[in-house]
């Protein structure tokens, strides 16, 4: 499998090659249904007394603090997510590189969303002690004995743990987290001198090249989108701040990889140009789910007027001259010894 990491100094200027084969002799073609066609993974999960807006469910603890929905379509799409993630970095269940001689013990997984992630973790450290938690708790019953899951706001003061945790993961966070630098002090709080942490988040998507125009819809989604994320007192991009708040919090052996997430399988890598395609297919399902909670809180607008940007972005990345992108940063670094 070929790596998509580059140095993220250079990753603005690191170009993933166009496949200008796949694309054709019609620069307008779009992609047809057949290409499109996926399929995702699901998870069981409780159903509860959620509040519904639009036909989405939204998380009740602490409502309001995560403006996206939790539903069982957005389940769907964010386990889909993890698979893709998983095939752009490598296939790896996290960068950090522990010894099999010494593997973590301790595991937390903050904002497990789906528990996806602290479940395969389960899987492949059997002898360690895994805990996710979440403001939603849509996580699965059946799970391996060695995972467990918890309703909490990670913004809040963390309660007294039995111990600190050798390894704690945090990703997708993207625009639900209001002082970044105190949740990672207090993950550096909680980490065991000696352990370690990572960091996967994104940075805003932007295009390279192609037909796409800065005024695109789908450039307008996502200004708008950072824009009442911000005016809510969130961070919409905390990829490219990650290894800044890590190093503040005191961390040090600190790593920062970037890799390449495109929307479309317009790379000629096989490998970036498969995830690409995946990618492509989860954005359009899931493009909703981004804007409709913030769009329609924050920005006063009816349901209406989201699907109409909706539709115009839909067909705007379907385009196949449109080579858009977001960097995936991920960053991992560890506690001092004491």
């Amino acid at each position: 499998m070929t790596s998509a990491a580059v140095d993220p100094e250079h990753a603005a200027t690191h170009n993933v090659e166009v496949d200008t084969a796949a694309i054709g002799s019609d620069s307008d073609s779009a992609y047809d249904e057949g290409e499109l066609k996926s399929y995702t993974t699901s998870l069981a999960s409780s159903v509860l007394n959620f509040p519904v807006e639009h036909g989405r469910r939204y998380h009740k603890f602490r409502e309001g603090s995560y403006n996206f929905p939790n539903d069982e379509k957005e389940q769907d799409r964010l386990d889909f997510m993890s698979y893709i993630t998983r095939l752009m970095t490598d296939g790896k269940l996290h960068q950090t590189p522990f010894p099999k001689s010494a593997p973590p013990k301790r595991i937390l997984d903050v904002g497990t969303g789906t528990g996806i992630w602290a479940i395969d973790a389960a899987e492949e450290y059997p002898d360690a002690e895994v805990t996710g938690n979440d403001l939603s708790p849509i996580q699965p019953k059946w799970v391996p004995p060695n995972v467990q899951f918890e309703v909490d706001d990670v913004e809040s003061e963390w309660a007294p743990r039995a111990a600190p945790y050798d390894f704690v993961f945090a990703r997708y966070l993207a625009g639900s987290i209001k002082d970044w630098p105190r949740l990672v002090g207090q993950i550096h709080r909680n980490t065991r001198p000696g352990g370690w942490v990572e960091f996967q988040d994104y940075a805003a998507p932007y295009s390279q090249g192609g037909a796409a125009r800065p005024d695109s819809p789908f450039f307008r989604m996502y200004d708008l989108l950072t824009q009442v994320i911000g005016k809510m007192g969130r961070e919409m991009w905390p990829g490219p701040k990650l290894e800044g708040w890590v190093k503040d919090a005191g961390f040090t052996n600190v790593t920062h990889k970037v890799f390449k997430l495109p929307i479309g399988a317009w790379p000629k890598d096989p490998t970036l140009k498969y995830v690409g395609g995946l990618n492509l297919v989860q954005f359009l399902e899931g493009c909703e789910a981004y804007i409709i909670g913030p769009f329609t809180r924050g920005l006063g607008w009816t349901m209406d007027e989201c699907q109409v940007l909706l539709a115009q972005v839909r067909d705007d990345v379907k385009k196949k001259n449109v080579y858009y992108l977001a960097d995936y940063h991920v960053v991992y670094a560890q506690r001092p010894p004491e």
